[in-house]
């Protein structure tokens, strides 16, 4: 048993029996928050324009630009709006500027695809455990660069994967392992998706993000619906 980190959605992306897409700030904590606010289903798509496009039997939509809610968008990208929303039995389509484009990326080489985050990472890595031998961590980064907030959670994510007895395979999933050993809300402020989210007033999100296994829920890949992945 296996377990790699990829820092980017470089292309081309090997492919892995199972793959845990990590956007801690803020995507795929959101996804999470959504499913444990009582949504139904969350169609994950790579842009804005098909998450418009997506809408037309009442459904929600959630996401971000520069980390804000899009003009006519229900929600932003908050995992703390998520929570506190009316969402049972609802289906939400989500887009944001990188944690559901690396979804789309893992979709297309992944047998199973998971949405993980510090809010569910023990949930995540018990799921992941007990669906392959070889693991995949995917880091979204933040437009094309690598993040640190991102490769410490999949530093945490690969410690509980090694507990279940993986081996860490690569310079990736090394360099992840040793940023996890190091508190997570320092790491997280510091990273340049936080001091983003900090320019614009959102700064109780990255805090929000930083809760280790807050949720049991764990997002996962269904089916794909045209340019939608379905997670449940």
């Amino acid at each position: 048993m296996r377990v790699r980190v990829h820092p980017l959605p470089l292309d081309p992306l090997p492919s892995a029996e199972v793959m845990m897409v990590v956007d801690v700030i803020r995507a795929t904590s959101t996804a999470v928050m959504f499913l444990e606010a009582g949504a139904g289903a969350l169609w994950l798509t790579a842009s804005l324009e098909a998450a418009r496009a997506l809408r037309q039997n009442g459904e929600l939509l959630a996401g971000e630009v520069g980390g804000l809610r899009p003009e006519g968008f229900d929600f932003g990208n908050s995992p703390r709006e998520a929570l506190g929303a009316e969402l049972k039995g609802r289906t939400l389509i989500h887009a944001t500027t990188n944690g559901t484009k690396a979804a789309h990326k893992a979709a297309q080489v992944a047998r199973e695809v998971l949405l993980a985050s510090l809010l569910n990472a023990p949930s995540a890595v018990r799921l992941a455990a007990s669906l392959g031998r070889e693991v995949a961590i995917l880091c979204a980064g933040k437009e094309g660069q690598v993040g640190m907030d991102d490769l410490y959670t999949a530093g945490v994510l690969a410690q509980g994967l090694v507990a279940e007895g993986f081996e860490p395979v690569g310079d990736g999933v090394q360099i992840a392992l040793h940023l996890a050993q190091k508190p997570a809300l320092p790491v997280l402020r510091a990273s340049e998706a936080a001091l983003a989210l900090e320019r614009e007033g959102l700064g109780e999100d990255v805090d929000f993000c930083a809760r280790l296994g807050f949720s049991e829920r764990v997002p996962r890949l269904l089916e794909r619906r045209g340019e939608a992945l379905i997670f449940g």
